[in-house]
């Protein structure tokens, strides 16, 4: 080989080391681009907006129309998340999310199913969202009727109304009505969906919606439970926490088996949503002082079911409770990637920890 032929040699392989280094930057760019579009627009901004996807709209048009009102970063790694979670067309509608949801997330509520009618931004409609606790509920009262938070608090409070309801729903209320330490006696009772309001003339007459639909929903799971001995505040209390940990109804099952089993080993619950419930405040990331707080509705420090429901679930989040799933598989534990929302089991507290310390360093 001549001087000049090795010299071309020399650049060609140059070359190729060039374009495979660059090959190699722009996969590794990409992987950190989709991670990073996967995660929240604001983790911490919680307000609802209202999108109406069009019928017929293509994958790409609903992931401009996300784009377009700041509930996801990027439409294109929706498209991608779309196709390699071998996702489901989405039904048209109107939906409400939050930029502080993650890309799993926003996905599974348009999987869900939006509604043929706007949700917020009418007067006169009231959304009970699943997973709200009357805390929210009164806050979207006020805002939507002539009434206070203040007053839809107070009939929360009033013993004389709760026992006239109880009467009226006795196998729905009667296990509430018995509990201790209960903040509100129908938190978990007002069922979840667009109620009118337009002619509202007391609050009551809005409870009493709410609770009659909440009955007529769990009327034909009333003798399962009863078969189960469970009451409706333990299905409920139970299903509030898988409706806020789980996101697909899948894990919402393996999640309920998870409470379950961890119950019968008279093990705490040990669900950060109690813990906020404690503390009357939504956090992303709970402190040590936190998980200490006094209150009975504490599951890190206060073994069972605690004193009730955490927020309204949905019928999925009830029907996950009453059937829950791999129970035999023995898991303890479980820890969601806050980037891709997938679930990860562990049936010892060691391989809880290795998978917890494994997710960190990735979502760092």
């Amino acid at each position: 080989m001549n001087q000049q032929q090795h010299s071309h040699k020399k650049k060609y392989w140059w070359a190729a080391a060039i374009v495979v280094i660059l090959l190699i930057c722009g996969l590794i760019g990409t992987k950190v681009y989709i991670n990073s579009a996967m995660k929240p627009v604001n983790s911490a901004k919680n307000t609802q907006i209202q999108v109406k996807i069009p019928l017929g709209a293509s994958n790409k048009k609903i992931g401009t129309i996300l784009q377009d009102k700041k509930l996801i970063k990027s439409s294109w790694v929706f498209d991608y998340y779309i196709k390699t979670h071998n996702k489901t067309s989405f039904n048209a509608g109107y939906y409400v999310l939050k930029p502080s949801m993650n890309l799993a997330t926003v996905v599974n509520k348009l999987e869900k199913g939006g509604s043929s009618t706007p949700l917020i931004g009418q007067k006169g409609k009231v959304l009970v969202q699943e997973g709200q606790t009357i805390d929210q509920i009164a806050k979207t009262v006020q805002k939507q009727t002539k009434f206070s938070a203040k007053q839809f608090l107070a009939l929360m409070k009033d013993e004389n109304y709760l026992d006239q309801l109880a009467k009226q729903y006795p196998q729905l209320l009667s296990s509430t009505m018995t509990a201790k330490d209960v903040r509100y006696r129908l938190e978990g009772y007002l069922y979840p969906a667009t109620y009118d309001v337009s002619n509202l003339k007391n609050l009551k007459t809005l409870v009493n919606e709410m609770v009659a639909a909440e009955n007529t929903q769990l009327k034909p799971y009333f003798n399962t439970m009863t078969k189960k001995h469970l009451s409706v505040q333990e299905v409920l209390t139970l299903a509030s926490l898988v409706e806020r940990e789980g996101v697909t109804s899948k894990d919402r099952g393996k999640i309920a088996g998870v409470f379950f089993n961890r119950l019968d080993k008279n093990m705490p619950i040990q669900s950060d949503i109690s813990v906020m419930y404690a503390l009357n405040t939504h956090k992303k990331n709970l402190t040590y002082k936190d998980l200490k707080v006094d209150s009975p509705y504490n599951l890190y420090t206060n073994k069972g079911y605690g004193p009730g429901p955490f927020n309204s679930p949905s019928l999925q989040s009830v029907q996950a409770v009453l059937n829950p799933t791999q129970r035999s598989k023995g898991y303890l534990y479980f820890v969601a990637n806050t980037k891709t929302g997938k679930v990860y089991y562990s049936k010892t507290y060691a391989q809880h920890q290795k998978i917890t310390s494994k997710l960190a360093k990735d979502n760092q």
